[in-house]
């Protein structure tokens, strides 16, 4: 179910399923009482059953929602927590985890970093909502994703994107334009002053894993933080 799984902090852990947990999404037209019931195995096999893990309808924006007791599900592609276990879906796009301490205990948050998300800031934009909250010692892990070798795209796009994110640029080892999110999102974090902890493998490559550009009827795998009961 699992693909890495540690606890990084006293109570707290970080995880990414692979397709032995089936697809975790509700959007991608498989049948949602089945996607239900493996998101009730998966909060049984992290250990925080009754809880649940919280998701996000993610649309490759900005946005960066901060998590209560309240059931929402909100619109965004960042949360940020002091107790609610969180959850990122992915199937090339990185699922970036990030955990700090802080006076009052671990914050916990999560980013759907895709293409759009990297360009428009959404990883400096999460760690600034840790940050307000009181965020110390700021660490990440980069979950799997589609690498830069891998990820071909036009070249107009390549130099747009790289504009921004001078690290994204890139080429495929077949010699075509390509974006390298991972380098990107690694220079973001690290001029947030953020530690890297884990860089998972590429999507595309790895069959354990679901790649929307390996299978446009791909499901879903997630990135999970939570903190102990």
């Amino acid at each position: 179910m699992f693909l890495w799984r540690s606890e990084v902090l006293p109570g707290v852990s970080v995880a990414f399923t692979d397709t032995t947990a089936g697809n975790l999404a509700l959007h991608v037209g498989d049948n949602g009482p089945s996607v239900l019931q493996r998101r009730d195995e998966l909060n049984a096999a992290a250990g925080i059953a009754p809880r649940s893990f919280r998701y996000m309808n993610q649309v490759h924006g900005n946005h960066v929602a901060l998590m209560g007791s309240a059931a929402e599900t909100p619109t965004a592609d960042a949360m940020v927590s002091r107790s609610e276990p969180l959850a990122v879906m992915v199937a090339d796009c990185i699922p970036l985890v990030l955990v700090a301490e802080s006076d009052s205990g671990p914050l916990l948050g999560v980013v759907h970093a895709g293409r759009p998300g990297l360009a428009s800031g959404i990883i400096p934009a999460a760690v600034e909502q840790l940050r307000v909250a009181g965020a110390k010692n700021i660490r990440a892990w980069l979950g799997p994703s589609i690498c830069g070798a891998c990820y071909e795209v036009p070249a107009d796009l390549r130099d747009e994107v790289s504009a921004v994110v001078p690290s994204a640029w890139a080429t495929t080892t077949w010699g075509t334009p390509a974006l390298d999110l991972p380098a990107g999102a690694a220079s973001q974090l690290e001029a947030e002053g953020a530690v890297i902890e884990y860089r998972g493998p590429c999507t595309l490559e790895t069959e354990s894993l679901y790649s929307y550009r390996r299978d446009q009827r791909s499901g879903r795998f997630v990135g999970l933080v939570w903190a102990h009961d």
